[in-house]
């Protein structure tokens, strides 16, 4: 099934601060939040957006995923940014000022400390760049 078909009803959700969407996942900060078109987040997913989130186009987040722009464990603040059609894979947490690139794939049960950069496939905890994907 092509993303086209998938997505071609699809409709921005209502997004009310700090409450359950219709999909099950949740926006603190709701301000802070840019939502591209044609994303899909997976339930019971979390997005702390006080300093910037931005989802483009087309990103997946899988079930269960957290979403920070700011901790208060270690005072880290800054502006998340998902880019176009990369996919996140359940259960994994994405800490402040952390860029996902282009296309690239993050698996499940990752831990995201620094940037990613387009084009690759990165897991673990940390998550480090496993290969690029040459499509």
């Amino acid at each position: 099934m092509t993303n086209q078909k998938r997505f071609e009803n699809w409709q921005y959700p209502e997004i009310e601060e700090g409450k359950l969407t219709k999909y099950n996942w949740v926006v603190q900060n709701k301000d802070g939040l840019e939502l591209g078109f044609a994303t899909d987040i997976g339930a019971f997913s979390y997005i702390n957006a006080k300093y910037g989130v931005t989802v483009e186009d087309e990103v997946q987040i899988g079930s269960h995923c957290s979403i920070y722009s700011v901790s208060t464990i270690d005072n880290k603040q800054g502006k998340v940014t998902l880019k176009k059609n990369c996919k996140i894979g359940s259960h994994s947490t994405i800490l402040p000022g952390v860029t996902i690139g282009k296309n690239s794939i993050i698996g499940a049960h990752s831990l995201v400390t620094d940037d990613i950069p387009d084009d690759v496939v990165a897991f673990g905890v940390p998550a480090k760049v496993i290969r690029e994907i040459n499509e």
